[in-house]
């Protein structure tokens, strides 16, 4: 044991340790594994990190600890942040980092000398595990710490993390696993997720039990939610009409404070603001930066070093930097816009004060009106701590196909026992064994439609049973693609004199042509050529060009916002009006209230009324963007086989929007069963295109289950390249192999991420229990002004739609008199 313990080594900086410090420290001890839960800077790192000092502080072995961290780009910060603790508690250890930014040479002496704590990724971690000698040098970890657990479990490298857990587990049952997580509803499921199940039920309905403790960590935290409100309210709003007009008071904002973060939704919004807040303060050149993640490393490196060190007065951000070590000297946080979720909203205040005892304080600037109520919702259901909930993915076999491969490159493996190890990650607990030995056969002899091809006999039985890996080629192609993120393909952006700026999708580049210039880095660009997959750049001379738009650009609302935006709205029905923001948009909601009605949680508002464009109807369930593309086309859809017929379709966070030339019987429909959920399933595939939507998704699968290669270092494959080969190994299976898995895979993520098919349900079973509010308000509504101007969005120029939107403001505002 160390001469020093965690609680001695608070003691001499003059700390107190947190009873869930203790707690975690009195469980590692006891060789228990758990998953801790505690507010962003509350401590949670020094709660498990001195927990393994002071357990294994005096065992020298190499590989004692592996810590891995959702981003590469947080390794090195991460082993300087652990160093500390390590040089006293630890004296003798020594603390590396792998990932794929490691160099070669840092990564040889590390395979020649081990550190005692190692910082990784999941990906790297994976890699290590494929080495033949892998069980000789990870069986010996003693005790894996997964940090910012809740930005893993809910994706396919989540599911990566679950089944290196499970091999380590496999060579090691005395093996710890401590999880560090903030803002998360379902803590249970996280647990479970993390650990392991240690009764595979074969039903993914049953509870699955869990080993190891759950720690609850004190609130030491204040929290401060406030909302810059616009001095002026119009009663039509519609999205993004404020957008810059708020620069002042954010300007004002930032100058009150040391160090701040403009956190933005997207990275084309946190460009714009950039370029905005720059206009506006030149002589915050230099002390201004933008940090998101399509910029090349060495500049985000710079911005994050700026950040600790103090010297920048501002940063404008997207996600990128929601994980992270401590910024110590960030004040304050602003977001613009809505943060679309409560977790996220937590995770972003979290950023400031981001140290135990320091209030964490977020400043709301929304870019339309009704971001208002979503403003007051987020700050009371964020101090309800109503926080989302993040579901595992279920039976990934993408993943396990990956994951077979890479096991029989690291060591190899026997079915029956590589099969009970597989079942023992929360996500393949209810994996068949006839699943199973789909993708075993898959991989060893390429399923019914690829046995011809050699390349796909990617693993094979030696002469003792064992499933290896046959042929160097293929072990050398496999260790190139291992990883499960998989985006739109990404083209470098570089200097035309040399340098690189960063990355954009290719998809975006496609749309411009020489001599074009586009806002990117802060900058205005001009495009000079495209050549080997990097787009060659200058410094534009002209002061505007067009800003990149990224994929996932529309981010959904989140179920717990939307309810809690209902309440909050149901609080203004009532005549409550406390809120600062409500109090602000009450002449809007009065509004609303007189031509209509307000939506609440306990009725369905639906509004129908004629204009020159002809017949509306409108309703607000409330179910978020996402969901409403799908009501959207599902009940055009089904009002079209009543009545033949086109509609245009708008949407928005709140509600839909379906136009028609003729009018239709609507209050018909409903009472016969136009929100029925029967026949969901069949009326989906009929009303959308989902044969195109999992074509996409297969995409990403067959990358991950290295059917398509991306090309080597220096020559990658272009993504129509890719795109081409994923869309023949599509076609090939559904006309030759229909009942290949990857392929019932494609269809299911398409039907339950694209088309979130689950809240799709969840929400006509609302609207269909609900008593409708069926009204035909003299003209468009507050609530249906925001979305007829989604529609016009789509087909007007941005000048020719501010001027459709003045005249419209002018029309409806005097008719409300």
């Amino acid at each position: 044991m160390p001469a020093e313990g965690p609680a001695d080594w608070f003691a001499a900086r003059g700390w107190q340790a947190f009873d869930f410090q203790r707690e975690v420290w009195a469980a590692i001890a006891a060789g228990q594994s758990g998953l801790l839960h505690a507010t962003t800077g509350a401590g949670k790192t020094y709660a498990v990190w001195l927990g393994a000092l002071a357990a294994f502080g005096a065992d020298a072995a190499p590989h004692a600890v592996l810590w891995i961290t959702p981003m590469r780009a947080l390794a090195a910060d991460t082993t300087r942040a652990l160093a500390d603790a390590a040089t006293a508690l630890a004296p003798d250890w020594k603390l590396g980092a792998r990932t794929g930014d490691t160099a070669s040479a840092e990564r040889a002496r590390l395979d020649r000398k081990p550190p005692q704590a190692l910082v990784t990724t999941p990906e790297s971690l994976t890699l290590m595990l494929t080495r033949a000698d892998a069980r000789a040098t990870l069986g010996r970890v003693r005790m894996v710490v997964v940090d910012e657990w809740h930005e893993l479990m809910g994706n396919k490298r989540g599911v990566q993390v679950q089944l290196a857990l499970a091999r380590l587990g496999r060579w090691n049952p005395a093996l710890i696993v401590w999880g560090l997580s903030a803002t998360l509803g379902n803590l249970d499921t996280a647990r479970a997720a993390l650990l392991g199940v240690t009764d595979a039920t074969g039903n993914a309905d049953a509870p699955a039990a869990a080993p190891g403790v759950l720690v609850q960590g004190a609130l030491p935290k204040r929290l401060i939610i406030d909302t810059l409100i616009p001095p002026q309210m119009e009663r039509f709003p519609w999205g993004g009409h404020l957008g810059t007009r708020m620069l002042l008071p954010v300007v004002a904002e930032i100058d009150a404070a040391a160090t701040s973060l403009v956190f933005t939704n997207t990275r084309s919004q946190a460009e714009i603001w950039y370029q905005a807040l720059l206009a506006e303060r030149p002589d915050w050149a230099g002390l201004l930066a933008l940090h998101h993640g399509s910029l090349d490393k060495e500049i985000r490196d710079w911005v994050e070093l700026g950040l600790k060190e103090g010297r920048l007065k501002a940063v404008v951000c997207t996600s990128s930097l929601d994980l992270g070590v401590d910024f110590l000297p960030v004040e304050r946080v602003l977001q613009i816009g809505s943060a679309k979720g409560v977790a996220r909203l937590l995770q972003r205040a979290g950023r400031s004060g981001h140290a135990p005892g320091r209030p964490s304080r977020i400043t709301l600037v929304p870019t339309q009106a009704l971001e208002l109520v979503e403003a007051a919702a987020a700050r009371t259901a964020a101090l309800a701590r109503r926080v989302e909930s993040r579901e595992p993915p279920n039976k990934p076999f993408d993943v396990l196909v990956q994951h077979l491969v890479s096991m029989a490159l690291g060591g190899g493996f026997t079915p029956d026992d590589f099969f009970d190890e597989v079942r023992s990650a929360y996500s393949f607990r209810n994996l068949t064994r006839a699943e199973f030995d789909w993708a075993l056969g898959f991989v060893e002899g390429g399923g019914l439609s690829l046995a011809a091809y050699p390349e796909y006999h990617r693993i094979a039985r030696d002469e003792q049973g064992v499933f290896r890996v046959p042929s160097v080629a293929i072990a050398r192609r496999h260790r190139m693609s291992i990883g499960t993120i998989v985006s739109d393909a990404m083209m470098s952006v570089s200097w035309l004199g040399g340098g690189r700026i960063g990355s954009i999708e290719e998809r975006f580049l496609s749309f411009l042509k020489p001599g074009d210039c586009f806002v990117f880095s802060g900058r205005v660009l001009e495009l000079i050529r495209v050549q080997a997959m990097t787009a060659y750049v200058r410094k534009a001379t002209k002061t505007k060009g067009v800003v990149p738009q990224w994929g996932g650009s529309k981010m959904p609302l989140s179920s717990e916002l939307a309810s809690a935006s209902l309440d909050m709205l149901a609080r203004a029905h009532a005549g409550d009006y406390a809120e600062p923001e409500i109090a602000a948009l009450r002449p809007l909601l009065e509004l609303q209230e007189r031509w209509s009605a307000l939506p609440t949680p306990d009725r369905l508002v639906c509004e129908t009324f004629r204009s020159r464009e002809g017949h509306h109807f409108l309703c607000y369930p409330f179910a978020g963007r996402m969901v409403h593309i799908g009501l959207g086309s599902l009940l055009a859809w089904r009002a079209a086989r009543h009545q033949p017929g086109t509609f245009s379709i708008s949407m928005n966070d709140y509600g839909f929007e379906l136009l028609s030339a003729d009018q239709i019987d609507w209050r018909g429909l409903i009472d016969a069963g136009l929100f029925s959920a029967d026949g969901l399933m069949d009326d989906v595939l009929a009303s959308l295109n989902a044969s195109e939507l999992a074509r996409r998704r297969f995409r990403e699968i067959a990358r991950i289950a290295g059917l398509v290669f991306t090309g080597y270092p220096g020559a990658p494959h272009s993504a129509r390249q890719v795109q081409a080969s994923a869309g023949l190994f599509y076609e090939v299976f559904r006309k030759h192999d229909a009942g290949n898995l990857l392929l019932n895979q494609a269809e299911t993520e398409a039907l339950e991420q694209e088309l979130e098919l689950g809240r799709l349900r969840a929400a006509l079973d609302r609207m269909n229990a609900l008593p409708i509010v069926l009204t035909a308000p003299p003209k468009p509504t507050p609530f249906a002004f925001a979305l007829m101007v989604e529609r016009l969005r789509e087909s007007l120029s941005t000048e020719k739609l501010s001027d459709r939107v003045a005249r419209m403001l002018r029309e409806l505002e005097a008719a409300a008199g």
